[in-house]
């Protein structure tokens, strides 16, 4: 089967949606002014960018400038009589042990997890009895201790998960990062003795990963020099390890070429750990990827799968795929985007011919949010209009799939977590923005579910409600929104309201309990807001396709949308609305700042890209030219520069002193766009708070202390910004 063992497997416990009330925007107010022209050809080429120099990471100029800007800017938020009161909240709420503890099943039934509280900030991995977890107290065995490992090798490990060997997995590939790094270290750990295998595996860091064949066998794509990497920094070959054998001695099964994205090796195995393929993946670009079998004489077989697909899983001998384009397989059968199929796989290697069975066609306002196998069943969590279902699928001698449907509370976010491959239970977690985290565990066979934990509230929602609305974009599309609010808000625009934007990526936004925004925001009178707009996968691939490359703007249209439909509704209005997003959000929010800054008064913008002219140049942005189209071909140009923020930055507009937060150590987007964008702003006579914190990689916080820091911080400009009487302007 297809999975990672250990506390890599640990179930995120997602979110849901509460009960909602239904309502369609008014017709949007009229278009924003036409925008100042930006500076003529600035940063339109390396020679004409003057910031290009912060684009060297650990630079000296460039860290004397983010040491500056972090002094002046942790003195202006720290300074701030409100913020001690705020970290205070966050530490206490990140570092509790109030919590659910993520579970992940081993082979044999056993339940691991990863923690991390203020004893163990770092975090532990650990492992109990499905029965003891069940209870109020487990009692739990340490694997690893990261916080003693650190301690005693004098380094900054940040746990990245474990693969354990099926079907006994007691050896394991740990992988370790310096700092929360994409890049690893990964080590061979003997999780019954716990200790590092002497003279095992031990891979030096580098992007990429490695996966058991059996225990004298890896397959392993790294750095391995000159050439071996694709233009996005990722691994460009795979090669056989044998146990014994250096990095140098592995021999070379796959190549793929440099303009890809990465390529890979993993195994497909049954229930029972038995190896049914040894599969080689080349990603093309970002959605786009072909899957060769690796034969047993070292030869290898092109595998007839559509570009854009997913294989799922492997349950009772049928290999489930997910399609994401319309496709007509060798059969002859059509399938149309989203589909979810299955063929016979011994019978399919054999003759790709083979019929697929049509095993899920979503409907057009729905989407797959997850799927996980247990020994003999494929479970599914299905959306609809953002409410999450889970479904049980079962395969049968005729081929067909039986559906049922899971008896949990409904109108809810539903999350598919870790399954049993000695039988068909299921972890499965229920939520939504008011409604505390809760974990249920199914028999996937009978259908019972059992409330197994459930967290007490972490902010007081009395009084809340939570609403869904529907915007109209520019080009007539209607886009829900939800609003989590007081039953007592003001419909007067007084009322400060965040509104939270990703779009991109077929990433969707689902709704979730988060204690943070509910005790430092929601509780203080606050309104939250989080748009579900095009580029996301709310309603399946065709609604992230929708605002892909050249339509990527209809996505930042969306957002806009949400934000003049608050204003119509008279929820908020300009001096109390602010934006949030990071990554593909944090250029969002560039979008919203240099389109239409005349809607907001604040925006917190986290480890974002900015410069869309250079994003290709940095990191792993090779990556995504699937998703935003190629700088270096000038039709795809004009699109990208059209909206890109870095050169849309001008003089003479209303922007708001913006927040702008980055990481030193993320590897994956480039600290530089964060810091060039501060730059410019400032350099044009804005004011700038900017804060990059020198470890935590992409999710800037490589543990819990520096994350109630980071929370702290955003809160404490949302309310100088937002709550304040009178509002900053």
């Amino acid at each position: 089967m297809i999975r990672t063992l250990a506390s890599a497997a640990a179930l995120l416990l997602a979110a849901g949606a509460a009960p909602v009330a239904m309502a369609h925007s008014s017709d949007m107010p009229a278009a924003a002014p036409a925008a100042a022209s930006s500076t003529p050809g600035f940063a339109t080429s390396d020679a004409t960018d003057p910031y290009i120099w912060l684009e060297e990471v650990e630079g000296e100029r460039a860290m004397d400038w983010v040491k500056a800007h972090n002094q002046t800017s942790l003195g202006v938020l720290q300074g701030d009589p409100r913020y001690e009161t705020l970290h205070q909240q966050a530490l206490d709420i990140v570092q509790s042990r109030d919590r659910i503890p993520s579970p992940g099943f081993t082979h044999d039934g056993h339940v691991d997890n990863f923690w991390q509280d203020a004893t163990h900030v770092r975090g532990i991995w650990r492992r109990t009895t499905l029965d003891s977890y069940r209870t109020d107290a487990p009692q739990w065995e340490t694997i690893l201790d990261i916080d003693a490992l650190s301690a005693a090798e004098g380094a900054n490990w940040v746990y990245k998960g474990a693969t354990c060997l099926p079907p006994e997995e007691r050896y394991c590939l740990l992988s370790l990062s310096n700092g929360g790094k994409d890049a690893v270290t990964i080590r061979e750990f003997d999780s019954v003795t716990k200790t590092f295998v002497e003279g095992g595996v031990n891979l030096p860091e580098s992007k990429g990963g490695a996966a058991w064949i059996d225990k004298d066998t890896l397959l392993i794509s790294r750095d391995f020099g000159e050439s071996s990497l694709t233009d996005s920094g990722y691994p460009r070959t795979v090669r056989l390890l044998k146990r014994g054998q250096s990095v140098d001695q592995a021999v070379e099964v796959f190549a793929g070429q440099k303009t890809d994205v990465s390529v890979s090796g993993y195994t497909l195995r049954d229930a029972d750990g038995v190896v049914q393929a040894v599969l080689l993946n080349r990603g093309i670009n970002f959605y786009e990827s072909e899957t060769w079998r690796l034969n047993a004489d070292g030869t290898t077989t092109k595998l007839e799968l559509p570009l854009k697909s997913n294989i799922n899983a492997l349950v009772a001998g049928q290999m489930v795929v997910t399609t994401d384009q319309d496709w007509t397989a060798p059969s002859g059968q059509e399938f149309k985007t989203g589909d979810v199929i299955a063929w016979n796989l011994q019978a399919w290697l054999a003759d790709p011919k083979t019929p697929a069975q049509l095993v899920i066609r979503p409907g057009e306002r729905e989407a797959i949010e997850g799927i996980s196998a247990t020994r003999n069943t494929l479970v599914v969590a299905l959306y609809e209009n953002v409410r999450g279902s889970v479904y049980v699928y079962r395969p049968n001698p005729t081929g067909e799939w039986a559906r049922t449907r899971l008896d949990l509370p409904q109108n809810v976010t539903v999350g598919v977590g870790s399954a049993s491959e000695q039988d068909d239970k299921v972890f499965v977690s229920v939520a939504g923005y008011l409604n505390p985290s809760s974990l249920y565990l199914a028999d996937a066979a009978t259908g019972t579910v059992a409330l197994t934990k459930s967290l007490p509230a972490k902010f007081d929602a009395t009084g809340m409600r939570v609403d869904q609305f529907e915007a109209r974009s520019a080009d007539g599309t209607m886009i829900p929104y939800f609003v989590v609010h007081k039953d007592a808000m003001a419909m007067d625009g007084s009322n400060p309201t965040l509104l939270y934007g990703y779009g991109g990526f077929q990433s969707s936004l689902l709704p979730g309990y988060s204690p943070t925004v509910g005790k430092l925001w929601l509780e203080r009178g606050g309104v939250y807001v989080i748009a579900n707009t095009r580029g996301g996968g709310e309603f399946g691939p065709k609604w992230h396709q929708a605002a892909q490359q050249e339509n990527r703007q209809r996505a930042h249209e969306d957002f806009q949308a949400v934000a003049l439909d608050l204003i119509a509704r008279n929820i908020t209005s300009q001096p109390h609305l602010g934006v949030m997003g990071g990554s593909q959000g944090g250029l969002f929010m560039g979008a919203m700042l240099t389109q239409r800054p005349d809607l907001i008064n604040a925006a917190v913008i986290q480890v974002p890209l900015f410069d869309m002219l250079r994003f290709h140049k940095l990191l792993a942005g090779a990556s995504w030219v699937g998703e935003y189209g190629n700088p270096d071909i000038p039709e795809q140009r004009a699109w990208i520069e059209a909206y890109s923020p870095y050169q849309k930055l001008a003089a003479g507009q209303p922007y708001p002193e913006v927040f702008i937060h980055t990481s030193t150590k993320d590897d994956r987007v480039h600290p530089g766009h964060a810091r060039k964008a501060a730059a410019r702003l400032e350099e044009l006579g804005y004011p700038v708070l900017f804060y990059e914190n020198t470890d935590g990689g992409h999710a800037a916080g490589a543990n819990l202390r520096e994350t109630a820091r980071r929370i702290a911080l955003e809160y404490t400009y949302l309310t100088r910004r937002l709550m304040d009487q009178p509002a900053q302007q």
